[in-house]
């Protein structure tokens, strides 16, 4: 019997948690294990412990695969990390930072940075093979016209993957970014001016009142000295 001790943390971003069931797979460079249940309710910023025990031991640990179904309603979850100590006391590292959407199984390699030609095992040469066609299946170009360049073939940005949008925190900064530089303009005379300007020490006095202030995170800088 090989014992596996496993530690898996879900980040600490709103609404990382989920009530969704998540499950676990140990994939080894001998064998891997039976699909063991890690919780069907995680909370965000925690880290649950767990044993996965094994007829035999595993080898090398190389994947875990991460599980996600629902009964009910869908909940996203968010996985930071997952770590694996081997009956032997040896380490692996997972490091995972996606969000796991719908009924899905993600395969997370061990983190420490290996080149394709490092990987030996036929099994690690498949996850590459099938890493990159996911990719090159949802990032698609199209002509958005003639003589322009390419764009991604979406109508929106909701239709890509949630993992490389804005976060709502980030979306929200922009947002904020931008009205709040619309009205500043607004109220100093830099839009709707009815007249052109009379000097370009008028346009410099206009935009040094928009610099050294902080909003949505996003900080300007003083005017600079001459």
């Amino acid at each position: 019997m090989a014992v596996y001790k496993v530690k898996v943390a879900t980040g600490d971003i709103s609404a990382a948690g989920t009530i969704n069931c998540i499950s676990i797979t140990l994939v080894g460079s001998a064998g891997e294990s039976s699909r063991t249940t890690i919780s069907c309710s995680l909370r965000p910023g925690t880290e649950k412990l767990l044993t996965v025990r094994c007829a035999r031991d595993l080898g090398p640990i190389v994947l875990v695969r991460l599980h996600k179904w629902r009964l009910f309603l869908e909940d996203a979850w968010f996985c930071r990390h997952v770590q694996v100590t081997a009956p032997d006391g040896t380490l692996y590292r997972f490091p995972c930072y996606l969000w796991l959407e719908g009924v899905t199984t993600v395969e997370v390699r061990e983190g420490s940075g290996k080149k394709l030609v490092d990987d030996e095992l036929e099994l690690l040469k498949e996850h590459r093979r099938k890493e990159l066609k996911a990719r090159q299946e949802a990032y698609q170009w199209k002509n958005f016209a003639e003589g322009w360049p390419r764009c991604l073939k979406v109508d929106s940005v909701l239709e890509l993957d949630s993992n490389v949008q804005f976060s709502c925190v980030r979306a929200t900064n922009f947002t904020g970014l931008l009205i709040f530089q619309g009205a500043t303009h607004l109220l100093s005379g830099f839009l709707l001016r009815p007249s052109s300007w009379r000097s370009l020490d008028e346009m410099r006095s206009i935009f040094s009142r928009t610099q050294g202030r902080e909003i949505g995170g996003f900080l300007l800088g003083p005017p600079k000295k001459s």
